[in-house]
């Protein structure tokens, strides 16, 4: 088994991966401010609670794009699971080609999610995550990362309806029953559900327009993906774990 974390914005992800099996999993809040310690307890305490016995773990790959929490969390790691982790970056090997016109800047994530995409379900290829940021990522049939587009979240764009305005509420994220809203609530549910679910068909269909690609999978992953696919009729699957799958993937293209 290897244990696999994903760092994002909002929260870090952890997996107990068992070839492409999440065995178990857990979410630790990233923007805290923590110690090698803490991080150490955390986790430790959570596999605990998932019947994971350290011992058991024979490696630990680690996918981030918040820098800041990287010296803390690897060194809990190297402390607490006694594991140098591997970081997905430079002399990971992916299998995919990076395209973009500057590579560096496609974040790890990306690449993870791009990954999995691919060798699950093959390409061409539309890789949509509901993250923090909304982001669509075209990997073509022979495995090139060609194009990434990014907009904002469901949550930041709800943050920023109830933050700069007087009136309007802090609101629970969900498909109003109707798009004719009746009431403050349902109308702000409206815009933003509603909203996120006509961006994304846009998106894809020009995606796929202006690339001149035919039988585009499109996959979607991310805390608010089942929301927006079940709703959306250009998205063909939704993986909730597709991150995960894609670090073993990478996990083991390395090690190879």
């Amino acid at each position: 088994m290897i244990f696999a974390v994903d760092v994002g914005n909002t929260n870090i992800t952890c997996a107990i991966m068992e070839k492409m099996e999440v065995k178990t999993s857990f979410r630790i809040t990233t923007k805290l401010q923590r110690t090698s310690d803490e991080f150490g307890l955390l986790i430790t305490d959570f596999l605990k609670h998932g019947g994971i016995a350290i011992e058991d773990i024979e490696d630990v790959i680690i996918a981030s794009v918040v820098p800041a929490v990287m010296h803390s969390l690897v060194n809990s790691i190297v402390k607490y699971l006694n594991k140098k982790p591997m970081i997905v970056g430079e002399g990971t090997k992916t299998g995919l080609m990076i395209k973009t016109a500057n590579p560096k800047e496609i974040g790890a994530d990306r690449i993870v999610d791009a990954v999995g995409a691919y060798d699950l379900y093959g390409g061409p290829v539309i890789v949509c995550d509901f993250g923090t940021a909304t982001t669509y990522d075209l990997i073509t049939e022979d495995g090139a990362f060609v194009v990434g587009i990014t907009s904002p979240g469901l949550k930041i764009c709800a943050n920023a309806l109830w933050n700069d305005t007087a009136k309007l509420p802090e609101i629970e994220i969900e498909l109003p029953p109707s798009i004719l809203a009746k009431d403050t609530v349902t109308s702000m549910q409206a815009g933003l559900v509603y909203g996120c679910i006509g961006q994304t068909d846009y998106i894809i269909r020009k995606v796929i327009e202006e690339s001149g690609l035919k039988n585009v999978n499109v996959v979607a992953t991310g805390g608010l993906g089942r929301l927006i696919s079940d709703n959306c009729n250009a998205i063909k699957v939704y993986d909730r774990d597709l991150t995960m799958k894609g670090l073993w993937l990478i996990y083991s293209k390395t090690k190879k």
